[in-house]
Formats: C-alpha cells, structure tokens, sequence
C-alpha cells in the first residue's frame, strides 16, 4: 500500500463514519458479526467504511440501493479480508446489486465444434478484474448460503488467476498441504452426492473445486464449529489462509 492510498484511507477515516444505530442494526442481523471480539468488530467496522469509500455500489433493474443494504454487503465482503487487509480487493471496483436472481447469457463448444447457449439464472457472480454482482433477494434472505461471502471468496480466489480452489497462499503455508485437505474433502464430498446420500454443505458445492472452496469459507465464518467437525484439515487450511479462527469466537 503506497502512502497516498495511506493518506485516502486516514483521511476517510477521520471525516466519516457509520451511523452507531445503522451499524449496531447491521450487526444485529448477521449474528456472525456480533460474534467478533471488541477490537476485531472494530477494525471491521473502520473496513467497511473504506470499502464503502472505494467501491461503486450500483443497483440494476431499477432497484434503489440504501445505506443499510451497502452496510450489510460491504460489512460481510470485509469479513474474509478482516486479517488480510483491504487491498485484497484493489483489482477491481464495481459491486452491482439486481433485485433478485439474474440472467447471463452462456456458451459452450462441445468437442464436436458444436456452440451451446444458454440463460443461466444467478444468484451471485464474481468477474474476473470486473464487478461483484449480487442478488438483493439472496444476500437478504438466503439462509442456507451467504451469497456476499461466497462471492467474495471467489474474488480472493482470482488474484492469482482465474477462480481454481486456490487462493495465493501465504509464504508460512504449503501448497501441497492445502491441495491434499481439499482434494480429500472434494472427492469425498462429491462421493457421497453421487451415493445419494444427504451432504451437511450445499451441493453446488461439488461444480467445481473453486465452488467447493467458496462454499466452505461461507461455512467456515457462518457454521465454524461444524466446519472443524467435518472438515478439521480444511478448516486448518482456512485458519491459516484468512488469518482467522471463528471457531474460538464462538467458544468465547
């Protein structure tokens, strides 16, 4: 981070705030938030002010965005980069937010050289060096998934190339160590989908190993202690990488 970025950020810091009964509201309806420790919902807090002052937010199809729906996206975007600091995020800008599912336009050639289209209806996607683009609908009601935190992983995931399971590790952490909790966690998990039997995270998860890994840090800072129960390795692997132990939280 040069020092001008320094300089923004101070003076961001200084001349604004989030309102105290907006905050409290936010944190409030996400009961993972209220889970942090003083200091740790703090420096939360100073984040997503930041991300607030250098992110466009802009709403599609008419829908009109208020500070309380940028609050909450912003406040669940800054949780995975709580530890690692905002400029994770300096590749890219914009966060489009549609009233409910969306629409993109897909295509495929198979290997007879043969074009596939398609409408696939999305909840969340994530573009590589492009906007966030999230579902108002998802983001405030899902509650078998964290569409923000799921996409904001995917987001993480890219900055080393496109989305593969595999963010840019850590200097202290082994590429080998991670690809062998995950690979293991995967191949059991699409196992026991294909067995048909009933599987605790959500089954998109077996799409494709970036999904896999988005859907577990969805998992890791919602459901913690669960995710250390089943995935103790993969959950290892994610302390590591997000510099962050929700499960401890939680004993707290």
């Amino acid at each position: 981070m040069n020092w001008w970025t320094q300089w923004k950020r101070r003076r961001v810091l200084r001349r604004h705030a989030i309102d105290d009964r907006l905050w409290h509201r936010t944190v409030f309806g996400l009961p993972f938030l209220g889970e942090l420790e003083r200091d740790d919902g703090a420096r939360l807090r100073e984040l997503t002010l930041l991300f607030l002052a250098e992110k466009s937010f802009s709403g599609a199809q008419g829908l009109a965005l208020n500070d309380a729906m940028r609050v909450a996206i912003a406040a669940q975007a800054c949780l995975p980069i709580l530890n690692l600091g905002l400029d994770w995020y300096d590749d890219w800008v914009g966060v489009i937010v549609y009233p409910g599912d969306f629409r993109v336009r897909r295509h495929d050639i198979d290997a007879a050289g043969v074009v596939h289209e398609w409408d696939d209806a999305l909840a969340g996607e994530a573009m590589p060096g492009g906007p966030v683009v999230l579902s108002w609908d998802s983001a405030a009601h899902a509650r078998e998934m964290n569409i923000v935190i799921h996409e904001f992983a995917h987001k993480l995931d890219m900055r080393n190339g496109d989305a593969d399971g595999l963010p840019p590790l850590h200097a202290d952490m082994d590429r080998r160590v991670w690809h062998a909790a995950f690979r293991a966690a995967f191949d059991g998990f699409c196992d026991a989908l294909e067995r048909g039997r009933e599987t605790w995270l959500d089954p998109y998860a077996a799409e494709h190993p970036s999904e896999f890994f988005a859907v577990l840090s969805e998992a890791f800072f919602e459901r913690p202690q669960e995710t250390r129960r089943r995935y103790p390795d993969v959950y290892d692997q994610l302390r590591l990488f997000y510099r962050q132990d929700p499960a401890r939280r939680t004993l707290a």
